[in-house]
């Protein structure tokens, strides 16, 4: 699995800080970014189990290691026990699109 953006892109939203109560459900099922978008799962505090659905991978996040979705991609996200996290979308520097969050 990548750990890393592409050069060229830029942050453009971020979602709020979420925990294991208030992750949405959309984020613990298969969901993807629209084309063209990337994004950083960042944890704050705690474990977080990624999943890439195409092709099959899965890793665990935590403070300092972020995980990296790529554009369209199915991915999900599950919490191992008390987490705090967010996610921030990126996407070359022209007019980005609306990204997708379930």
């Amino acid at each position: 699995m990548n750990d890393v953006l592409p050069d060229g892109l830029t942050a453009y939203r971020r979602t709020p800080v979420f925990d294991q109560d208030t992750l949405p459900v959309g984020l613990r099922r298969s969901h993807r970014t629209k084309p063209g978008v990337w994004a950083l799962i960042h944890g704050i505090e705690g474990r977080l189990r990624y999943r890439v659905l195409e092709p099959f991978g899965e890793m665990e996040l935590m403070p300092g290691t972020p995980g990296v979705v790529r554009p369209d991609q199915p991915h999900e996200v599950e919490p191992l026990g008390p987490v705090r996290m967010y996610v921030e979308f990126h996407a070359v520097a022209q007019r980005p699109p609306d990204a997708i969050l379930g």
